[in-house]
């Protein structure tokens, strides 16, 4: 037989007093934040009868997550940073904000500020040549009527060869693969740059023990984050997933969203490669971006979650 007690008025007073609701200090918002996190946790432990062992292990895990640096990581990878976007897109279609580019998960990968280039720039700093497939990247930015938006900024960041990024891979020179492109009087940005390897998370990780324990993978497509403002439109937090990825439509942080999918044409004609400038086999992308009007000034601004490099 299950024993239940957290729902008794003792255990609630108890609960409410480790929320600080006996006192008149600290934050209301997060009283009221930890009050559920506790009620909900003895309503799971009871339920599920979470034994004693189970219980320490989970709180191990908590430690090691944090240690790694992979809190980030699965949020992402156990749907709860899209199922945040699928809240937010249910908010819009309610307010009557629809249209434009698709949002998806940011990532924990992001470092605060790259370069900033006019018009175009080249992200990469030359260290996989010969390696690396060449990638040139080009597209618009469009606001909600579909013209041309000149002075919106493309931030965009991805990984290299191997799956990994600058600044979380310390043998990467300084923003590697990292810019931030001012797009030109037709709202244009162009890039040269590599095409991104796909990666997954660490085998012995955190995250990885956790998906091998729920018979899932940890591989992400190769991708490309982007970061997309101007001035009186709303900020928009996406990333492109490349077409030809086997694990496109099968992306552990499910990220990838119709409407986001980066088609990649691979050439190899030595006419095409000398007019870029280049010899060999490289890819084209082409990828545009439409933007909503920002319906009050805060929405011009990216959320101010912890990241690398970032000012509080």
């Amino acid at each position: 037989m299950t024993v239940k007690i957290s729902q008794t008025a003792e255990l609630q007073k108890f609960f409410e007093e480790a929320a600080g609701f006996g006192n008149d200090q600290g934050s209301p918002r997060l009283k009221q934040i930890i009050l559920r996190i506790l009620g909900d946790s003895a309503k799971i432990i009871e339920d599920l009868q979470i034994t004693d062992d189970e219980f320490w292990k989970a709180v191990d895990y908590l430690n090691r997550l944090g240690g790694r640096n992979e809190a980030g990581l699965l949020v992402a990878g156990l749907g709860i940073e899209h199922f945040i976007d699928l809240l937010q897109d249910a908010k819009d279609a309610q307010s009557g904000l629809t249209g434009g580019t698709p949002r998806t998960i940011e990532g924990p990968l992001y470092v605060a500020g790259a370069p900033i280039c006019q018009g175009e720039a080249r992200l990469d700093d030359g260290s996989e040549e010969g390696v690396a497939t060449l990638m040139f990247l080009q597209g618009q930015v469009f606001d909600p009527q579909g013209q041309p938006l000149a002075g919106a900024t493309v931030d965009l960041w991805h990984a290299n060869t191997q799956g990994n990024y600058s600044f979380f891979d310390q043998s990467q020179s300084e923003y590697n693969l990292r810019r931030r492109i001012v797009t030109d009087a037709e709202g244009r940005y162009r890039a040269r740059s590599i095409v991104p390897s796909g990666y997954g998370c660490s085998p012995d990780g955190p995250t990885q023990e956790c998906l091998d324990l729920l018979g899932r993978h940890g591989q992400r497509p190769a991708h490309i984050h982007f970061f997309i403002s101007a001035p009186g439109h709303r900020h928009l937090t996406t990333q492109i997933n490349l077409s030809g990825d086997q694990y496109l439509w099968d992306d552990f942080a499910y990220a990838t969203r119709d409407g986001l999918v980066g088609e990649v044409k691979f050439v190899e004609d030595a006419a095409a490669a000398q007019a870029r400038g280049v010899s060999g086999r490289f890819a084209e992308l082409e990828f545009s971006f439409q933007l909503q009007s920002a319906p009050v000034a805060a929405a011009e601004q990216r959320s101010q979650r912890p990241r690398a490099l970032q000012e509080a």
